[in-house]
């Protein structure tokens, strides 16, 4: 026979249970105390964050609740993570010495886009497998690179058109990417082989990313004036985006040399009238005067051969990027004692025209340089705008690795300690917005980038004082200061200012 509870028991064990106090919840991480700046443009404010499962579950007072890690923010800012949307760190974070990312870290950066520019493998699933075997510091989201589609098809026959069945062959590629779980495709339109393409092969294989919601970055076709003039190559970006009915994205936006400067208003104008007329385009932008390219794309650009260059053509292109004073060696394996000289300092010890010893160096092989020709007003006036992302364009190094450009190391720390706290270009809240919400939005990022109840735990905890990008031209390998606690995931890998051994990154999908 079954046996019922009598309903005067069943009454009082329920007004037992109502008795008992609630027990408090419990969390993997309790971040109390601090100040919290959410990513989406607003003020900061006064509350306590609850992380279960690598996931913001709770957002609110939280004195109460217990927590296997709790973290005293002690009135710093808590933000998102923040997203670097031009990143050149994909090959080395597949190296074991590289793979937490601590000059990345360092800087509060918690996501990467990577293989920008046109590059990057073609095989994206054997990109994707190589950086999770082994584990990552910061998350990585893929891009496929118009370039090595290009390569891919093309192979040593690059100056020509594509064949209508090599269109589609090129297409077929993006879209294996596209569905590999890249986030959009990047271009290089500076640099061979997209320079040989002309725009409609972009327009035709941006459309294919433009299909599954992503993007379509571009190193544009002249950030100076070399052929067509910065501004009609920002019109290109425009012009694809509108007719590949895809989001385009200017990478690292500038106006480089001083016969250009200025132009940046010109630009950024086209950019006005087309968002006017309902064209999805933005840009990216790192906050220094100087660039980073090769040598000979600096100065034999669109695939000048060495042998044949006609010395008046790199005294021109030395010119037009400020001088030979303005060009710094950053990496020249053959003569590491030239790294971190200019092109002046070169030419003079050996005695010779600087075009003379650029393409005596060329002769024995290709350098990476450094190079003065930016403008601060333009800088300014593109950081300004609400469109504008930031990013670093800059690689992961070992120490003593050449004089790469500070920007790898800095560029975050240096856009919140130099141009919001130092200079007041532009506010913290809008400084922040720039590098988490509106790049999680524009790529498509789902949940990251924001500071709300269900999004990933990417976090930087920090006091706006502290920060400093230490990495600077002449020592361009310091490890910016100031990030008091990091996040990935949920996981601290920056604890009490002090780095862990957690690499907990994952390889995003689109």
């Amino acid at each position: 026979m079954r046996y019922t509870m009598p309903a005067w028991i069943m009454a009082g064990l329920a007004v037992l249970a109502a008795a008992q106090p609630p027990q408090p919840p419990h969390f993997a991480v309790v971040i109390r105390n601090g100040r919290l700046l959410d990513g989406s443009g607003n003020p900061w404010m006064r509350a306590d964050v609850g992380i279960r499962d690598g996931r913001i579950v709770t957002i609110g007072r939280l004195t109460a609740a217990t927590a296997d890690t709790v973290i005293d923010a002690a009135n710093r800012l808590v933000t998102p993570g923040f997203i670097d949307v031009h990143s050149h760190a994909g090959e080395s974070l597949a190296r074991a010495e590289l793979r937490q990312a601590r000059p990345i870290l360092a800087q509060g950066v918690t996501t990467l886009v990577v293989n920008p520019d046109g590059g990057g493998p073609v095989d994206l699933a054997s990109q994707r497998a190589a950086l999770e075997k082994g584990r990552i510091g910061p998350n990585v989201a893929l891009l496929i690179g118009h370039g090595s589609v290009r390569n891919a098809v093309l192979r040593d026959d690059q100056k020509r058109e594509p064949t209508s069945a090599e269109l589609d062959a090129m297409r077929a590629l993006v879209r294996r990417g596209m569905e590999q779980g890249a986030f959009g495709l990047s271009s290089g339109l500076f640099y061979t082989p997209g320079s040989f393409a002309k725009t409609e092969e972009v327009i035709a294989l941006a459309a294919v990313a433009g299909e599954f919601g992503g993007v379509y970055t571009s190193h544009i076709r002249d950030e100076g004036d070399y052929d067509v003039g910065v501004v009609r190559s920002v019109e290109e970006v425009i012009r694809i985006a509108e007719e590949g009915r895809v989001t385009g994205i200017v990478s690292h936006m500038k106006a480089l040399g001083p016969d250009n400067w200025g132009l940046a208003v010109a630009s950024t104008q086209r950019i006005d009238r087309a968002r006017a007329r309902g064209v999805s385009v933005f840009a990216d932008q790192y906050p220094y005067e100087a660039s980073s390219t090769s040598l000979r794309a600096a100065l034999l650009p669109g695939g000048i051969e060495v042998a044949t260059a006609p010395p008046a053509t790199v005294r021109e292109n030395i010119r037009r990027r400020g001088g030979a004073e303005s060009i710094q060696i950053a990496s020249y394996r053959p003569d590491t004692t030239l790294e971190g000289k200019t092109l002046a300092d070169i030419a003079r010890a050996r005695g010779v025209a600087p075009e003379a010893a650029a393409i005596e160096m060329l002769t024995r092989a290709n350098a990476s340089i450094v190079s003065f020709n930016m403008s601060e007003d333009d800088i300014r006036h593109i950081m300004t705008r609400a469109y504008t992302m930031a990013s670093s364009d800059g690689a992961l190094t070992m120490p003593g690795a050449g004089q790469p450009h500070p920007r790898g190391n800095g560029a975050f720390a240096r856009r919140l300690a130099v141009y919001v706290r130092d200079r007041g270009v532009i506010s913290l809240e809008f400084a922040i917005r720039s590098m988490t919400s509106l790049p999680a939005t524009v790529f498509g990022m789902k949940d990251r980038g924001v500071i709300r109840e269900g999004a990933i735990a990417d976090l930087a905890i920090f006091n706006l004082e502290d920060i400093r990008d230490r990495a600077t031209y002449t020592d361009p390998h310091e490890l910016a200061e100031g990030m008091a606690w990091v996040l990935v995931n949920g996981v601290p890998v920056i604890a009490n200012g002090k780095f862990t051994d957690a690499v907990p990154g994952a390889v995003l999908r689109r």
